[in-house]
């Protein structure tokens, strides 16, 4: 199999790093130092660093150069509204699409993530054990999304929540105190026999906290401190 082209592979190694909290909102990426370390030219590395600004993930600024984009609280609120709208049509329709099989693994993933996310709480806080909390988040919606069997609304959704700010967010917000079977309890919604509860449930799931990240979001923009710890 042949490797994706430099600029493909400077894209998803540079938004692993911006997701992954290696480069936090602020932070200025140096085009040259980020060429060195990734042992590529400049035009590769400018071609990603283009993408990721179209993602919404990097924004140039006169005399500071390209940075990781910091959202607003009103961008903030309006992510919100599109991924509401986004996962509850996901949650719907893998409610009336998954198989039986894949319903299982649905749950089997909930309670995982679950049994992370309570790890989390109790003050596990190493940068391995944050990814994989985030990893598995993301996993559990895309998967929901695949078992809805609409790409384009995968993609849509993958762009909006994953791409776009939602790693941010849970982290700004220190999301780490859920109710217990969070996730769990979203799934056996999804997993059962009502399209219109899996709709709600979704929508009460993603509204979750909302208020919490914004409050974050004001905090850290009036302190203008974007360096969030991980």
């Amino acid at each position: 199999m042949s490797k994706p082209p430099l600029a493909d592979q400077a894209y998803f190694l540079l938004r692993d790093r911006i997701l992954g909290g290696s480069f936090p909102p602020g932070a200025v990426l140096s085009r040259r130092r980020l060429a060195a370390e990734f042992g590529m030219s400049f035009l590769p590395i400018s071609e990603a660093m283009q993408r990721l600004e179209s993602d919404g993930l990097l924004e140039s600024r006169p005399r500071i150069g390209t940075r990781v984009r910091t959202p607003t609280p009103d961008e903030v609120r309006g992510r919100y509204v599109v991924r509401e709208g986004l996962e509850a049509q996901s949650a719907r329709l893998c409610c009336e699409k998954a198989t039986f099989q894949e319903r299982i693994q649905l749950r089997r993933m909930a309670d995982d993530l679950d049994a992370l996310f309570a790890r989390s709480a109790q003050g596990e806080r190493e940068q391995t054990l944050e990814a994989v909390v985030h990893q598995n988040h993301m996993g559990l919606h895309m998967r929901i999304a695949d078992f809805a069997r609409c790409p384009e609304l995968k993609e849509a959704i993958e762009k909006n929540q994953v791409l776009i700010f939602n790693w941010f967010y849970d982290v700004a917000a220190e999301r780490r105190d859920l109710p217990e079977r969070f996730h769990r309890n979203l799934v056996d919604a999804v997993t059962g026999d009502n399209p219109l509860v899996a709709d709600e449930a979704m929508r009460v799931h993603v509204r979750y906290g909302l208020e919490g990240v914004v409050r974050a979001v004001e905090q850290h923009t009036a302190a203008g401190d974007w360096r969030l710890k991980r």
